[in-house]
């Protein structure tokens, strides 16, 4: 058994705000962490390289995604991407990475809430099939089916038979959907106790992310060991050669999304597609065109 030192205040709370300057937007978080050099002097010079050097990985990651959603639109590709872990596992995040500089129009993520009394009694893939993509598409599950090898399991949300059910049908549902051309890729994000604590509490720091902390939330931390069981079942039974499990290393957030983007990109036999030049056509005037000036009363005030 791994034994971890714990940190003292002064430690904790650095690394709760460390954590909170993580989460905030690309292009933010840079200019953040500009000022703090400049204006307070207390981050070295090489934690900003380093931060640099995230930056111009990912940006250039990202140009390489939208070469990616090019040609899953130009070839009319099928692309199902499943995201599952811990809860502050970091899937979020990495999902934002993806799709911060796509078309939303081809790359979608669902996002289901908890099934209503009528998804119930429903067979239970069918609300998850409403969201598979069409030719072109590509849809990222921020959890997914996996919900029942999951918290369902552990909260008693489903019963044992539904549960053996669901290991019984999950490997032939994931075999047709790749047999119907979709291709399907799912990702495990792990992180250890130790940090899920930590970032856990940076929610509870932090009121913009305090609404990520759910009762289930809060009730999984005591419940680690049956969530590793759980786990360790789901991968053992759904491993398929049709649609194989790969497991992110996510204690380190920024590594996790570097590595798992490319990791993505390395499934895809994706090419440039050629585009023509875009030209921006001249603007037609006429004459007696007048702009009609509008009311004061409509005018948003500019406050800053």
């Amino acid at each position: 058994m791994l034994h971890h030192t714990p940190l003292d205040a002064s430690e904790l709370m650095q690394r709760i705000a460390n954590d909170l300057i993580d989460s905030y937007d690309e292009e933010l978080e840079l200019e953040i962490e500009d000022r703090h050099v400049t204006e307070e002097g207390v981050v070295q010079m090489t934690d900003k390289q380093a931060r640099q050097a995230y930056f111009r990985e990912l940006f250039r990651l990202q140009g390489e995604l939208v070469k990616l959603q090019d040609w899953v639109q130009a070839h009319r590709q099928k692309v199902v991407i499943l995201f599952e872990g811990r809860d502050a596992a970091g899937k979020g995040g990495v999902i934002k990475r993806i799709t911060q500089r796509l078309n939303p129009r081809v790359a979608r993520v669902a996002a289901l809430p908890a099934p209503n009394d009528r998804e119930r009694t429903q067979w239970y893939f069918q609300r998850y099939v409403a969201h598979l993509p069409a030719a072109g598409e590509m849809v990222l599950f921020d959890r997914s089916w996996y919900n029942r090898a999951g918290v369902e399991r552990v909260m008693g949300f489903c019963s044992d038979d539904e549960y053996e059910e669901f290991f019984r049908t999950v490997p032939e549902f994931e075999k047709m959907l790749v047999r119907s051309g979709i291709r399907l890729i799912k990702y495990w994000f792990s992180i250890t106790d130790e940090e899920q604590h930590l970032r856990f509490l940076g929610r509870i720091h932090d009121p913009l992310k305090q609404w990520k902390l759910s009762p289930m939330d809060l009730e999984s931390r005591k419940r680690w060991e049956e969530y590793t069981k759980a786990k360790e079942t789901m991968l053992e039974r759904t491993h398929i050669p049709e649609a194989p499990w790969w497991v992110v290393q996510a204690v380190d957030k920024k590594k996790a999304r570097l590595n798992c983007i490319t990791h993505l990109l390395g499934q895809m036999p994706y090419q440039e597609v050629p585009h023509p030049p875009v030209l921006l056509p001249e603007r037609v005037r006429h004459p007696d065109y007048l702009r009609q000036p509008v009311p004061q009363s409509m005018i948003v005030p500019e406050v800053f």
